[in-house]
């Protein structure tokens, strides 16, 4: 197979940690058990700030013993790089931008029954089997070449993530949702038993003591867009909006609901509903 020809997704960026302490290093700054994930499998994580605020989610993944490689959504390279290198001290890990690597997304299902086994092509493409409810895609890391990014594709993308309950972020856009706010716990993309990792106490109090009332809802509506209030029939304030697809009819939003309702927001009422199941990839995790 030759994945060069598939469209070139936009906001996703390729890193890659190498070194005889990778992995130890990603399980001492990621949400997720990294060490519990076998070589050849990839998992839903992320990087949070000391209050256990999320401030960037990727698809992480073991390639071999001692490379690890970065799926980042919708945050600069370089400055989440740079911001990682700062905890390095004497760890022997590199952190690289992947400058020349690409996600190219291909709508099937992939071969294997496990999703969350790394799938390889003749090409030499390394790729990802994101298919969930309704949505068979796989992403394919590949050379980039002098492809530009395909604003249909990305948007489908995109909307696809939104819909299954991965949250994606605007460019510039200030948030400070835990991932409990953000429903981080259907995706299984944190952990709550591995240690210690910046924002670990936040989350183990919230998970443990069941403090968070707000999680993450898909709303079906007109005019919707990111940073729109969510307000109940009543008017009250509930939640917000995170980000919206590119026709503003759908939304994936942080807000405290008692269940499937309808709701104000955008240009009218919308339907608010659970996102759509099977994103998540779990991993079983050691004790």
């Amino acid at each position: 197979m030759n994945t060069a020809g598939f469209p070139l997704i936009a906001d996703i960026a390729v890193l890659r940690l190498t070194g005889p302490d990778a992995e130890a290093f990603a399980q001492s700054q990621t949400m997720n058990d990294v060490l519990a994930l076998p070589v050849g499998r990839w998992q839903w994580n992320g990087w949070l700030t000391p209050k256990g605020r999320v401030q960037a989610l990727f698809a992480l993944a073991r390639v071999a013993p001692g490379d690890v490689l970065i799926l980042l959504y919708d945050f600069p390279a370089e400055t989440f790089r740079d911001a990682l290198q700062r905890f390095v001290f004497r760890s022997k890990v590199r952190i690289t931008v992947e400058s020349g690597l690409v996600l190219r997304g291909e709508w099937r299902h992939g071969d294997a029954d496990d999703r969350s086994v790394l799938l390889h092509a003749a090409d030499g493409a390394v790729g990802f089997d994101f298919s969930a409810e309704g949505a068979p895609r796989i992403g394919w890391i590949t050379v980039r070449g002098d492809a530009s990014p395909d604003a249909e594709a990305s948007a489908r993308w995109r909307e696809e993530d939104l819909r299954h309950g991965l949250p994606r972020f605007g460019a510039g856009r200030e948030h400070g949702w835990t991932p409990h706010m953000l429903s981080l716990d259907r995706l299984k993309a944190f952990s709550v038993r591995k240690g210690c990792y910046p924002g670990q106490e936040i989350v183990a109090r919230t998970h443990f003591l069941g403090q968070s009332k707000r999680q993450a809802w898909w709303l079906e509506g007109t005019g919707l867009v990111a940073g729109l209030v969510v307000e109940d029939l009543d008017g009250r304030p509930v939640g917000e909006i995170i980000e919206a697809t590119s026709d503003r009819r759908g939304a994936l939003a942080v807000a405290a609901l008692p269940g499937p309702v309808e709701v104000k927001c955008g240009e009218g009422n919308a339907i608010a509903r659970a996102p759509r199941e099977g994103l998540a990839r779990p991993v079983e995790e050691k004790l």
